[in-house]
């Protein structure tokens, strides 16, 4: 069964860093682009950043872009998100998905497989 699942949220001071982790079982993982999204309550789910299967692309939002990394490593089936210069306008469930193509898509529809999310919360 497809499987991915988030970790290395938690509570942080606007300014400081967090990286989160995704692991994936259940499929074949450099096949697939990999996603972060995330979802604060009453909003849509909002696109962060995405990574070819290749780890050799990337893409982001422009909300985040210069302060947030994602990265993966294929021999451990696992993407992360480097957060740094946290704001609380971050603050939200941040969740990894997988999309199956050649391209590094930024809707919530594109994407074949869901995490259960990972909580971050940043306070002023």
């Amino acid at each position: 069964q497809v499987q991915l699942v988030e970790s290395g949220g938690g509570l942080v001071q606007a300014g400081g860093s967090l990286r989160l982790s995704c692991v994936a079982s259940g499929f074949s993982f450099t096949n697939y682009n990999m996603g972060w999204f995330r979802q604060a309550p009453g909003k849509e789910r909002e696109f962060v950043a995405a990574i070819a299967g290749s780890g050799r692309s990337s893409y982001y939002a422009d909300s985040v872009t210069g302060r947030f990394t994602i990265s993966r490593d294929n021999a451990k089936n696992t993407v992360y998100l480097e957060l740094n210069s946290l704001t609380p306008e971050d603050t939200a469930v941040y969740y990894c998905a997988a999309h199956f193509g050649r391209r590094l898509p930024s809707r919530v529809s594109e994407y074949d497989y869901w995490g259960q999310g990972t909580q971050v919360t940043v306070s002023s």
